[in-house]
């Protein structure tokens, strides 16, 4: 009677052979959607996400991500996978709300909308205000930032939403010992003062800023209202 092992033995290695190429090829992932990122382009995260010899197999990433979101990426709190179909998947992108930084020994140094530190950096990132005028002594990661009034948090947040509002890109923001802000554009410094009026001043100083890049000066906007335009504005040129 002849050995039927190795006829089995090769049959199962076929089967197997056979399964792999199915899911290989059938499992093979060609539609990808990222969603939420808007400081890493789509390659970056797709890179990121779907790196090794299997990072484009859908039964793979399944086994991979199906209970655990990643979240050791800068400036992300964490990214989900899911998988659509076996050949698309989405990537959902949380990122960490940046309200701004400041500088510490060297580094840039993030802090999101409660002041907490977020991230340490070398570079800076584009469309994060650079603050200045925060008093403190030390920046601890994952840690708040401690300077001696807390709600400068909020004021940069909400600064910073006006400045998406109205396409408005400062270099700086500079708080002074009473809380007074100064917005920077290379060596023009525009004074806005409290936050009063401060939806009014934003929306003013839209319609100015073309008139004032290149310049060195100040532009006074502390006391300006819509009800009282004319005579509150003015622009002081460097001696």
């Amino acid at each position: 009677m002849h050995d039927r092992r190795p006829v089995i033995a090769a049959l199962i290695a076929a089967l197997l052979l056979i399964a792999g190429m199915f899911i290989w090829i059938y499992f093979d992932v060609e539609d990808i959607e990222v969603t939420g990122s808007s400081r890493y382009s789509k390659e970056q995260i797709e890179d990121m996400i779907m790196n090794g010899p299997l990072g484009h197999n859908s039964v793979y990433l399944y086994l991979k991500y199906r209970n655990r979101s990643v979240t050791d990426i800068p400036f992300i709190e964490r990214m989900d996978v899911t998988i659509d179909s076996p050949t698309a998947v989405t990537i959902n992108v949380y990122e960490k709300a940046i309200a701004g930084y400041v500088k510490y020994l060297g580094r840039y140094m993030y802090f999101d909308r409660d002041g907490i530190i977020v991230e340490s950096a070398t570079e800076i990132i584009p469309d994060i205000p650079y603050v200045t005028g925060l008093d403190f002594d030390e920046c601890v990661l994952y840690e708040p930032l401690p300077v001696n009034n807390e709600e400068v948090f909020t004021t940069i947040l909400d600064l910073t939403q006006l400045f998406d509002k109205y396409d408005i890109r400062a270099d700086r923001i500079y708080f002074d010992d009473d809380m007074n802000i100064t917005l920077y554009f290379g060596n023009a410094r525009v004074l806005i003062g409290s936050m009063e009026n401060i939806d009014e001043k934003m929306m003013k100083l839209k319609s100015v800023i073309p008139s004032i890049i290149g310049l060195s000066g100040e532009l006074h906007l502390e006391n300006y209202s819509v009800e009282r335009d004319e005579g509150y504005i003015t622009f002081e040129r460097d001696s």
